[in-house]
Formats: C-alpha cells, structure tokens, sequence
C-alpha cells in the first residue's frame, strides 16, 4: 500500500497493521537466521512500511482524530 491509500485508513486500521507489520518482521528475523531469506530485502521493505504506518499514526493523533 501506498501512504495515500493508508490515509484513508483509520487510527485502529493503522495500529492493527502496525501489529501486522511487526510480527511479520519478528517472523522475517527468524527465518533469516534459521534457513534464510531467498529475497533480503523484505526487511528492508518491511521496516519502511512499518515507518510509514507509524508517521501516519503520530500524524492522526497530533491532529487529535480517534
């Protein structure tokens, strides 16, 4: 998703995805170490989706939406 299509999301969506997110990157860690990864830059991309979810969340709660 893009950070356009995620704004439309709301602040429980967001933070639901936020858990999403770093559970795959904890299963990601994992895998690399045990058998690794044939792409490694699923981390990489995953931490960079995990940031933009949580800017777009400090986003909605600065501007007080619930």
């Amino acid at each position: 998703m893009k950070a356009k299509e995620l704004r439309k999301l709301s602040l429980q969506d967001l933070k639901k995805k936020e858990e999403e997110l770093r559970e795959e990157l904890l299963r990601l860690r994992f895998k690399k170490k045990v058998e690794g990864l044939p792409n490694p830059m699923q981390i990489r991309n995953t931490r960079r989706y995990l940031a933009r979810v949580l800017t777009l969340i400090r986003e909605k709660e600065l501007r007080g939406e619930a």
